[in-house]
């Protein structure tokens, strides 16, 4: 399997580096080419200044590698690349997603399924798709005209676990 669909395990403290929409596309980015800042705020469409802080965040909080340095022009060019695209801390801690997060807008669904091992594996990579489609999807050149959303899944057995 591609290292990049293996989810990393993190803290929480790295997951809350994620809590931010611009750091997801960032990611998404860096997944399979490496790319320095102002690559990234020239694909994004974004300031380099702001571009730059967010991957320094990343990287501090070691979601995002330094793979190599160039000098080009007396310029250090630095080229980072995503050591996953998936991540899991094991709880949801996007404080939007808490019951008290006072939002302008909220949607929530539920529902129960009966799942083969297969076929919940297969839901699962199903979902991780739609997710990485709509992060692709999301244009950072226009965010005057969009809002941020964070989505959580959580996909749990209804079979409580027997000892405990």
């Amino acid at each position: 399997m591609d290292n990049n669909q293996v989810p990393l395990k993190i803290s929480i403290e790295q997951s809350k580096l994620l809590g931010n929409a611009l750091r997801i596309k960032i990611i998404s980015l860096l997944l399979n080419k490496p790319r320095t800042a102002k690559q990234v705020s020239d694909q994004l469409g974004n300031s380099p200044g702001n571009v730059h802080y967010h991957i320094k965040k990343l990287y501090e909080g070691g979601l995002i590698e330094l793979v190599e340095t160039k000098e080009v022009g007396g310029i250090i060019e630095k080229y980072y690349k995503a050591k996953s695209k998936w991540f899991n801390s094991g709880v949801i801690i996007d404080p939007a997603l808490n019951e008290d997060f006072n939002s302008t807008f909220s949607d929530s669904l539920s529902l129960r399924l009966f799942l083969k091992e297969e076929e919940r594996e297969e839901f699962i990579e199903d979902v991780k798709n739609l997710l990485e489609k709509w992060v692709n999807n999301s244009d950072t050149r226009e965010l005057s005209k969009a809002q941020e959303y964070a989505i959580g899944f959580k996909l749990v057995a209804s079979e409580t676990e027997k000892g405990d």
